[in-house]
């Protein structure tokens, strides 16, 4: 698990999962061997021609006046540009749906600058105990309650992802805050899940009622946060929203999921800003800059 210079925690859950599936699609290591023998010898056989039109582009100066250099680096200032906009903001659209402050401050700061990378991204309130999946130029898709760890907190156990449930200690079943790169995936039941954090086995899938005594659709069902605090840290979330608003967002194209903390500030986790005041200090600088003689 990676740590950002924000102390945002980022990680890549389809990087995570990416060797068990392919352990699973190739059980056989000579099978795997035969496709690599064949693509070693193509590969020798066009390397010559392909240095030589190398050499040849390389002499060639591109229609543009621009160096293949040039014209192959990637383009970063689409997040600079966009902040740089001081007269048009942008923000993440709620619709209709009811959000914390922190909620929406961290959703109007991933649009405006352009967090997320053009992809669709999800933001779990803890506190509140509601997850909102928008879609990747921040339009909401839609919003649901959501059951969280039974235990508070922002951090996870080392480890705690290759631990039976049995030796789950209470204290030990935290859904974690922070930043993570989120893709479908397989849990080891068979069903699909939206893996959040790979390592510490927590992702968001559809509420389990295998145990009655849990209530977890009862739970679901109360206006209140309260007593949304019951998994081992995964977050639930009912099943036709799984099914028709969470999946949909991930199929073909990972995304990132925002979990919001309980125990300290999301906005210094994040590295975020308030939309409104980054707004009212470019604006102020544009006033006292003076003007052209």
């Amino acid at each position: 698990m990676a740590t950002s210079t924000n102390g945002t925690r980022t990680r890549s859950a389809a990087a995570s999962a990416a060797p068990l599936r392919a352990g699973r699609a190739s059980s056989a290591g000579a099978v795997a061997l035969k496709p690599c023998i064949v693509t070693a010898v193509l590969a020798l056989a066009l390397l010559a021609g392909q240095v030589a039109a190398a050499e040849t582009s390389a002499q060639l100066p591109s229609a543009s006046g621009t160096s293949p250099e040039a014209q192959s680096a990637p383009d970063n200032s689409a997040p600079e540009a966009q902040t740089a906009n001081a007269g048009r903001p942008h923000r993440a659209d709620f619709g209709r749906e009811r959000a914390s402050r922190d909620a929406r401050l961290i959703a109007d700061w991933i649009v405006d600058s352009a967090d997320n990378k053009g992809r669709p991204f999800v933001i779990v309130d803890k506190v509140e105990a509601k997850i909102f999946v928008f879609e990747a130029n921040g339009r909401i898709r839609g919003a649901a309650p959501a059951l969280l760890g039974s235990a508070r907190g922002d951090d996870t156990v080392p480890g705690i992802g290759d631990r039976a449930y049995a030796d789950m200690t209470p204290e030990t079943r935290t859904t974690p805050a922070g930043r993570f790169e989120a893709a479908l995936g397989m849990n080891t039941r068979g069903e699909d899940v939206v893996w959040v954090d790979y390592e510490a086995a927590v992702d968001i899938h559809r509420v389990v009622t295998n145990k009655p005594k849990d209530r977890r659709l009862q739970r679901l069902a109360t206006p209140t946060p309260k007593d949304n605090r019951i998994s081992y840290g995964c977050i639930n979330v009912p099943k036709r929203f799984y099914e028709k608003v969470v999946a949909p967002a991930f199929t073909g194209a990972d995304g990132i999921v925002y979990v919001l903390p309980e125990t300290r500030s999301a906005r210094v986790m994040f590295g975020a800003y308030d939309v409104d005041e980054r707004l009212g200090r470019t604006n102020t600088i544009r006033t006292q800059s003076p003007g052209k003689n």
